[in-house]
């Protein structure tokens, strides 16, 4: 979603901002401005497009400033334009703020400032923060802080606020409703963000705001308050990443170096799980299942991270004894699930950050379900709300597209299920076999990146085409379910997936000559149907590329890629990776913006 950035320091401010937006540049945007403040007034300089275009624009500006704030505007009201760009200022121009969230109730809210005289320069919800400010500062001759207290009682929706104002230019003031916000300090000042990687390159402390918290930053200090003014613990943490994890590292793309990075992040994310032949999950035994009477599970998440969560679901469903869903989370909350004290909801989410996500935890909480995190992100909301968190160490993930957080999930989504198993003494068949084959994970991986060049070839398939089809059965559904959503994000290829007992009742329609069918046929219950099911769209004319393990009978097959020998349950992890490269050189055969595909945003902070 947006990118935020604030400085207040000893230096000038501009350098800070531009480069914190340039860091936050995956999470997708349409323009980009600056608001820098001192005695002699602002400065306000924004544009539609990308960063550059707004340092074409300050080229030749001096600026001295020690106090500003930035943004890249990522559009929900109002089209991409130059004048709905962040930072908007009230009618005296001596107020600017940057915003990222929904406000829900702007159009009422609007309609009372209009009615008071107020004008509107946009068609955004942000404006209206700028003036009801405005009235409580200069109308009510409430303190500033105050003024911003009394505002964000009356906004109904998401919010991470950054303000600056003329009567200050020594402080910048800063609040957080359900939008992320981490604030930093170092010698030079303090600084803030709405993500880590931001400040990364001045400071590795960082301070997580929570929900209805806000705070006072100086050049050296910052002040934490809630929304009733009493002041809040500052809960700071040491942030484990570095700048050079967030540069491409001689990759063309973040997609292709986080691609190539998933060996590693597996065998981090696998480190210190296994005690002989158990899975090891200290995390999970503050939550007591084992004296719990669980009735039901829950996996929830959006996007990618949802197809983790119906790999799991897949998995776990074939012992459980209890009910076992995977739910989107967008639809989560009005799906009017069963929720008690003897639920156990799993929450995945590479940023922690997710808002329907958040909003389904946090309606489980309300009715005392038990709550897990699954999330990459050090401090982010998800890590703070739920029972218990387990960590993914796939690093910063920069391409909007996800490929290493999403392997890095299906791991721990497994281990977690082979955890599950133990503590509520379900018999898993399998179970010692897939604990063996998660320690040499890594190394299949690696064995599956000698693909690379295969996958490339195999792309040009798609040269002149706009459909793509994916099927699968069982866990090779998920793994469909994927690919077709990578191939859509980067390349902008049409692409469908079904469970591939499916085609016949209704998409074998849409099979014609030089049709391209990716099939998965891993699982060895359903692999031999699936193969009969993809013969039939090769009658039809189809070019398939066919992912299976190393003894499936495949000769009829023009395209086959084998992978390597692992139990089941962990084949379409090794899947998941040529997939990805697919959808990869497809894109660049195409001349997509890969890294940043159109219309998406890295972390989807607004329902």
């Amino acid at each position: 979603m947006c990118g935020i950035t604030g400085f207040i320091g000893a230096g000038q401010a501009l350098p800070f901002l531009m480069q914190g937006l340039a860091k936050l540049e995956y999470r997708g945007y349409d323009s980009a401005g600056i608001t820098l403040v001192d005695e002699h007034g602002l400065y306000t300089c924004k544009t539609k497009g990308r960063l550059s275009e707004l340092e074409a624009l300050l080229r030749d500006v001096r600026c001295p400033q020690n106090c500003g704030i930035g943004h890249t505007r990522w559009a929900t009201h109002g089209v991409p334009s130059q004048l709905n760009s962040h930072p908007h200022s009230n009618m005296k121009n001596t107020i600017s703020l940057v915003h990222n969230g929904i406000i829900e109730n702007y159009a009422v809210l609007k309609q009372e400032l209009l009615a008071k005289g107020y004008q509107f320069t946009s068609e955004t919800d942000t404006e209206i923060v700028v003036h009801l400010l405005d009235e409580h500062y200069y109308r009510d001759r409430l303190p500033m802080f105050e003024a911003l207290l009394k505002t964000v009682h009356q906004l109904q929706g998401s919010f991470a606020l950054c303000i600056v104002c003329t009567d200050e230019p020594d402080r910048i003031y800063v609040a957080k409703k359900e939008s992320p916000m981490v604030l930093g300090r170092c010698e030079s000042g303090t600084m803030c963000a709405s993500d880590a990687p931001a400040l990364l390159e001045y400071t590795k402390e960082i301070l997580p705001l929570n929900d209805g918290e806000a705070a006072i930053l100086k050049a050296d200090s910052l002040e934490v308050y809630d929304f009733e003014g009493n002041p809040v613990p500052e809960n700071w943490i040491s942030f484990p990443y570095d700048v050079q994890s967030a540069q491409k590292g001689g990759y063309d793309s973040f997609m292709m170096k986080e691609i190539h990075e998933q060996p590693s992040v597996i065998r981090e994310t696998l480190r210190g799980r296994f005690r002989g032949e158990m899975i090891y999950m200290q995390e999970i035994d503050r939550l007591h299942l084992d004296e719990r009477d669980i009735r039901r599970i829950y996996y929830v998440a959006c996007g990618t991270a949802y197809h983790a969560c119906i790999y799991a679901v897949t998995q776990l469903s074939r012992y459980a004894r209890c009910a076992v869903n995977a739910m989107p989370a967008s639809e989560f909350r009005y799906g009017s699930p069963y929720l008690d004290e003897h639920t156990l909801c799993v929450f995945v989410s590479q940023s922690g950050e997710t808002a329907d996500t958040i909003a389904a935890l946090k309606l489980a909480k309300s009715h005392h379900a038990v709550t897990t995190a699954v999330v990459n992100v050090l401090g982010s909301s998800m890590t703070r709300l739920a029972d218990a968190v387990l960590y993914t160490c796939a690093g910063p993930e920069i391409s909007v597209a996800s490929t290493k957080a999403y392997t890095t999930q299906l791991v721990l989504l497994a281990c977690l299920n082979v955890e599950l198993a133990d503590v509520m003494d379900w018999e898993m068949p399998g179970r010692r076999e897939m604990i063996r084959d998660l320690q040499i994970l890594p190394e299949a991986v690696e064995e599956v990146m000698g693909y690379e060049s295969t996958m490339e070839q195999l792309s040009k398939l798609l040269k002149d085409q706009r459909d793509a089809y994916f099927i699968g059965r069982q866990l090779d559904y998920p793994s469909a379910l994927e690919g077709a959503l990578k191939l859509k994000e980067v390349s902008y290829v049409h692409a469908d997936a079904y469970y591939a007992g499916e085609l016949k009742h209704g998409p074998i329609a849409l099979i014609e000559k030089d049709s391209v069918v990716v099939a998965m046929a891993t699982q060895p219950e359903v692999a031999a149907k699936t193969v009969s099911n993809i013969e039939e769209t090769i009658a039809r004319g189809a070019q398939v590329i066919l992912i299976t393990t190393k003894d499936m009978p495949a000769e009829k097959f023009e395209h086959v890629l084998r992978l390597p020998n692992l139990c089941p349950d962990l084949a379409p992890i090794t899947g998941a990776v040529l997939l990805q490269m697919f959808a990869y050189f497809t894109a660049e055969l195409k001349g997509c913006d890969i890294d940043k595909p159109r219309n998406l945003a890295k972390s989807v902070t607004v329902e």
